[in-house]
């Protein structure tokens, strides 16, 4: 037996009994990283993690080039990192996705804001609907940089046709802004409305994301056009 092995046996053992509440934010780190790393103590490269990115969270959303900076990290720990994140966001985006009715502003918050989990680049994502609000398909638009990404309206209008929707949600991020749309999502959105609405097809309404945040378009009246 290693000499670190009752102590990661305890630590396996406490978290099958209480789950990662029992954890401190470091100790959970320090946990997960058992996968990393087989035999060596993790706790000191936990606390490194937690030193150089601020928190939990942090440590999860770091680039994989800056994990790399850090000693005792190499490419299997930060692409288990990297995966967990990515993981946690497929998991709350799947369980969301089934059966979903998207008919007020709540279940359109709670189905889009998984999706950008961890996002650190701009993301769009257009849910198609029938006339019951209810999904038919949830689509990447695009994927940009850390400010800006493409709003094609050519690919909603495919994917409207594709699926028969008569009803239209766009929702994209702003990673490191706020939740509130610019002049050009207003444009864009406007344009897409017009668009829409020449195939009989509604814009029900367009979210931006920050962090936990969200800002529904049509909840605050930039969608009425007059």
């Amino acid at each position: 037996m290693g000499v670190h092995d009752g102590h990661r046996e305890r630590m396996r053992k406490r978290f099958r009994e209480f789950g990662l509440s029992a954890f401190e934010p470091v100790n959970a780190l320090e946990l997960l990283l058992f996968f990393s790393h087989c035999r060596a103590d993790t706790n000191q490269l936990a606390h490194r993690l937690m030193e150089r990115f601020g928190s939990f969270s942090g440590v999860l959303d770091a680039p994989y080039d800056l994990l790399l900076q850090v000693e005792g990290v190499g490419p299997s720990t930060a692409t288990l990192l990297g995966l967990v994140r990515q993981a946690a966001g497929l998991y709350a985006t799947d369980r969301a996705s089934t059966g979903v009715v998207l008919d007020s502003t709540e279940a359109i918050g709670k189905f889009f804001l998984p999706r950008f989990v961890g996002c650190t680049n701009e993301q769009a994502y257009v849910a198609l609907l029938d006339d019951k609000h209810k999904l038919l398909r949830c689509t990447k638009l695009s994927e940009g940089t850390a400010n800006a990404t493409a709003l094609p309206i050519k690919k909603v209008v495919a994917e409207v046709v594709a699926t028969n929707a008569t009803g239209v949600i766009l929702a994209h991020n702003h990673p490191y802004g706020v939740a509130l749309p610019s002049p050009v999502d207003k444009r864009f959105t406007w344009q897409l409305a017009e668009a829409l609405r020449l195939i009989n097809v509604r814009l029900l309404d367009h979210i931006v994301v920050a962090d936990d945040d969200f800002v529904s378009m049509a909840e605050s009246g930039m969608l009425d056009f007059g």
